[in-house]
């Protein structure tokens, strides 16, 4: 026998119909909402008043429409009615960035502590938190939550750090930051956060090999407008794949992987900056132009071994991506080509979207959706 819909249920449906479509069109009428949603004038006029009392949406200013007399009243969501934060953990530093409802950014701070595993350095780092919420005065409890971006692999249920070398922080657990914060807390991938990012600037999009092109290389299966982690926690760990013999030494301890030759940590030189190194390349200085076709022509390699296993776009993310120019892709193309024995398309190499702050993005941007998709807002 079918469990009947209550009227709460109705009236609960209605509202979260309601500030969806307000969230999706930024600013409308009363008239929209009625007309498009085909729920009648009272209702929509209960729920826009009860939301406006809640805090959920606002009036922003009038609309323009063709019919003759007053302007409708504009109505929009309060895009910082809750918020959320990402923190990305660094060797060196730690970088943190508060995003609206719409993943805008609100404020961005880099704090320059070196990373240590050990209760002085949690507590720091959680203070630092505290010192970057204050800057934007907000309250506690309009805080969604706080997403770590790490350099290691992540358990399942976002609460530990699987495989952690280039930190050495295997075995971290959330708790280490959690217990200092009043905040829900949980760990990301660095390179799944920058997918997720991806995802979030291009919402149409359903199926990448995203490649983040970072201090250190990662990289994320996008299948069905989800990522793919896989059975045992490490999928899409591209970086420890073997490209040649010998080698420099990779953190896993193995000798030629991809890390090695596809990371900024190994096209750059020590202290070199990005900006420095690739206004050298744009003005043909030979020693970094001979540098960055190297890293591209072993880029063009690996895309080629990957290309070749799953046949769809690759997207170029990461740090790297927003120092990449038309003439780099072309580069890219013309190398691949030379090794695939395909006809190779010229349509499968996109730079990514979303090139800047798309870890620590990433890292708040699941608080964000899990509100989003909550029938109770």
């Amino acid at each position: 026998m079918k469990k009947s819909i209550t009227p709460n249920q109705i009236k609960q449906n209605n509202r979260s119909l309601i500030y969806e479509y307000i969230y999706k069109n930024r600013k409308v009428s009363q008239q929209d909402i009625s007309y498009d949603l085909r729920l009648s004038r009272p209702t929509v006029t209960t729920n826009l008043a009860a939301m406006e009392t809640d805090g959920l949406i606002q009036k922003t200013g009038r609309i323009d429409t063709e019919l003759v007399g007053r302007k409708a009243a504009a109505y929009s969501i309060v895009t910082d009615y809750r918020i959320s934060i990402g923190v990305e953990i660094l060797e060196k530093e730690v970088k943190m960035i508060a995003v609206n409802l719409y993943g805008e950014k609100l404020n961005r701070m880099t704090y320059k502590i070196a990373f240590e595993y050990n209760s002085p350095y949690f507590k720091e780092v959680c203070n630092k938190i505290f010192e970057f919420k204050n800057s934007l005065g907000i309250a506690d409890d309009r805080i969604l939550g706080i997403g770590f971006a790490m350099q290691g692999l992540v358990t399942p249920d976002k609460k530990k750090i699987l495989y952690g070398e280039i930190l050495s922080c295997t075995g971290l657990s959330i708790t280490e930051f959690s217990d200092h914060l009043p905040y829900p807390c949980s760990f990301i991938h660095d390179a799944e956060s920058a997918a997720v990012s991806e995802l979030w600037a291009s919402p149409g999009l359903t199926d990448a090999f995203y490649l983040s092109l970072s201090r250190h290389l990662g990289a994320a299966i996008i299948s069905k407008g989800s990522i793919l982690t896989g059975k045992h926690g490490h999928s899409s760990t591209i970086e420890h794949i073997p490209m040649q013999s010998g080698g420099l030494r990779c953190y896993c301890g193995r000798r030629g992987c991809m890390e090695t030759m596809l990371s900024l940590t190994s096209l750059l030189a020590e202290s070199e900056t990005p900006e420095y190194f690739f206004a050298n390349v744009r003005q043909k200085e030979p020693s970094a132009l001979n540098r960055w076709n190297l890293f591209l022509s072993n880029l063009a390699k690996a895309v080629n071994i990957l290309h070749l296993i799953y046949d769809t776009d690759f997207i170029l993310g990461g740090y790297l991506a927003q120092y990449l120019h038309a003439e780099d892709i072309s580069f890219l193309h013309k190398q691949i080509q030379q090794m695939t024995p395909f006809t190779e398309a010229h349509d499968f190499l996109l730079i990514s979207k979303m090139p800047k702050h798309n870890i620590t993005i990433g890292a708040a941007l699941p608080y964000i959706q899990a509100f989003l998709s909550d029938p109770n807002i």
